[in-house]
């Protein structure tokens, strides 16, 4: 039996819906990890086991993803097993990259290759560093836009068939956990009552605006109205800043990976957080660069569109893509170019094999 059967594994926590970790599991699979190497363990955002005490004990902020590692001291056999949680997705992604490479496989199990993700220079760090940062800013949030993706009433009306559900499945959670903290039934520090009680109040507060989406503003109450028209508003005002944000992918982006013809760690976070966007603007994944971006510049609204100043054929070369049949004239924006190149990969399929989420 090799020594590799007793090292203690990692566990990654993830929700097959959630944008970053998607990120996450992208890493696992361009860096070669092996299918034994970590415990995937999912945890159903819909059901609200994410506001669990178990889980609220390894990442207090009831986010995915988190990575569970074991620390390099205690991975000896004859050691009792200690362990650390990481709980930002860049670092959890940075911690991947680094524990499996070309010079360090400790303790691996696969033969796969492990490129390193990591920029090269300097300034590649850099631009890496503001693209990531860019994607993570409340200007990008791909979160706050699942919810806030209506900006007319009929939307809101397809919107709120899809998101009711989930949103009573955490609501009904958070409000036994509430009911048992309050009996004694689950001890928990007064700390934990707040956040679920803040949670709960938001939970709340998108279920007043769905529940009545059916109904016409002239049917609304005054309240229910003025809360429709204050949802409609903060909905317009997200994607209108999406403008600012695309623009500047754009600009900064090489192409047709975010550093050039190499993928790096930026391009994992951009791909998963291209993908909720096109998500949420009706793309699919059978889908190509043009036809997805165009439905979020549709989207957006307002006649938004990105320049088409990148060439098609040398976007297809760099990415290691046949250009048979493209014109050498053929223009696209970068971000079209970028989705044409990176689902092409397995990882991106694999991760959306059940398509956009």
């Amino acid at each position: 039996m090799s020594d590799a059967t007793h090292v203690p594994k990692a566990a990654l926590y993830y929700y097959h819906g959630s944008v970053w970790a998607s990120v996450a599991l992208l890493a696992l699979e361009e860096k070669g990890y092996g299918s034994d190497e970590v415990d995937l363990k999912e945890v159903d955002l819909a059901k609200g086991e994410n506001f669990q005490p178990s889980y609220l004990r390894l990442n207090p902020h009831g986010t995915v993803p988190t990575l569970v590692v074991p620390l390099e001291k205690t991975l000896a056999p004859e050691i009792e097993s200690r362990y650390k949680a990481i709980q930002d997705t860049k670092a959890i992604v940075e911690f991947l990259d680094k524990s499996r490479s070309a010079q360090s496989r400790t303790h691996t199990t696969s033969s796969a290759p492990s490129p390193s993700l990591a920029p090269a220079t300097i300034a590649f760090s850099t631009l890496s560093n503001q693209i990531i940062e860019l994607l993570h800013s409340s200007a990008a949030d791909p979160n706050a836009l699942f919810y806030t993706s209506a900006r007319t009433e009929a939307e809101l009306q397809d919107l709120a068939k899809r998101l009711l559900p989930f949103l009573y499945g955490r609501r009904d959670t958070l409000a036994k956990l509430l009911e048992d903290s309050q009996s004694g039934a689950v001890q928990v520090s007064d700390k934990t009552r707040a956040f679920w009680e803040m949670k709960k109040i938001a939970v709340d507060n998108f279920i007043l605006v769905f529940e009545e989406a059916d109904k016409s503003s002239a049917d609304l109450s005054e309240e229910a109205r003025k809360r429709r028209e204050a949802y409609l508003e903060s909905a317009r005002t997200a994607w209108t800043g999406l403008k600012n944000v695309f623009g500047t992918l754009h600009q900064e982006i090489i192409g047709p990976y975010t550093l050039g013809d190499q993928l790096s760690i930026a391009d994992l976070h951009l791909a998963a957080w291209l993908s909720r966007i096109a998500f949420l603007a009706g793309g699919n994944a059978s889908e190509d660069g043009n036809t997805v971006v165009g439905k979020i510049e549709s989207h957006i609204g307002d006649g938004f569109s990105l320049p088409k100043d990148f060439s098609v054929a040398e976007a297809r070369r760099r990415a290691g893509l046949a250009a048979t049949g493209a014109d050498s004239t053929e223009r696209q924006n970068k971000l079209a170019a970028f989705w044409d190149a990176i689902k092409e990969r397995p990882s991106w399929k694999k991760v959306y094999a059940d398509g956009l989420h």
